[in-house]
């Protein structure tokens, strides 16, 4: 079942020169892909290509110039009022530094509660309960949910910022290089946890990478973008296996790998 279609998404900036003179940017050029329920797409690509743009337009945080969206098959191209409203209950970002994206200000109470606030959710037995099932979820203590996202560790505020994300329930996460900032052995909790949370759930993931290490772990097809376009679109098998663009051969022969050799001795010396 398609959950969420895009369609010939365009987005175009306008630059203003020093002399007043106005330049066309297009950041992401007719850009088409679908996101099946329950399956995790990853899109990758270098700094530029657009992949943070596209993951802005499809979670509406981004207006697109052209093309459309259509979620569980109504377009929310241009959702207004409760229509977007109902959409961003749907559709959740996780964002790559937990802590530019929690306010330093608020508790991980407070935070965990907010959706539910905006959405006017009473869920069972109390919000502040709910805030503390979302901690417990994700790995982290709900006593210390009276604590200010600073005291935690950077892939402990990443975890605030994936219990935020569920708290209303998503059918969609949007991970916009969500472990791209971790310490290696971070990003392996991370990505474990992000895989286990969908089992327990069913949600779909649309996870935003560089990194295509980390993406064959948990992606079930990958979209490979380059200079606002994807270039290519299959499973992960296939892209990893049998990559067709030169592209996606270049950004796989930089993955770093251990040399067999090497290996062997080491495992001989242990």
């Amino acid at each position: 079942m398609t959950l969420l279609r895009a369609k010939d998404l365009t987005k175009r900036f306008v630059s203003r020169g020093p002399l007043g003179a106005k330049a066309a940017f297009t950041a992401v050029d007719r850009v088409s892909f679908d996101v099946r329920l329950g399956e995790t797409l990853a899109v990758v690509g270098e700094s530029g290509s657009g992949k943070s743009t596209t993951a802005r337009m499809i979670a509406k945080l981004l207006e697109p110039s052209e093309g459309t969206l259509e979620f569980e098959g109504e377009d929310v191209t241009r959702a207004k009022g409760a229509a977007l409203a109902r959409f961003r209950g749907n559709v959740q970002v996780v964002f790559q530094d937990p802590f530019s994206s929690l306010n330093p200000r608020h508790t991980v109470e407070r935070i965990l509660m907010a959706p539910l606030v905006y959405q006017g959710i009473a869920p069972h037995g109390s919000r502040r309960a709910h805030a503390k099932e979302l901690m417990e979820r994700v790995g982290l203590d709900p006593d210390h949910s009276l604590r200010y996202p600073a005291q935690f560790s950077g892939g402990q505020a990443q975890r605030i910022g994936i219990a935020r994300a569920l708290a209303v329930n998503p059918k969609l996460v949007i991970c916009d290089e969500a472990v791209s900032a971790l310490d290696v052995s971070v990003q392996a909790q991370v990505i474990e946890l992000l895989r286990r949370l969908q089992h327990e759930s069913g949600f779909s993931y649309v996870f935003i990478a560089h990194d295509l290490a980390v993406v064959r772990q948990i992606a079930q097809r990958v979209a490979v973008m380059s200079k606002g376009r994807i270039v290519e679109l299959g499973t992960t098998a296939q892209v990893f296996g049998d990559p067709r663009d030169e592209y996606t051969r270049t950004l796989l022969a930089a993955i770093p790998r251990i040399d067999p050799e090497w290996e062997r001795r080491r495992r001989e010396r242990a």
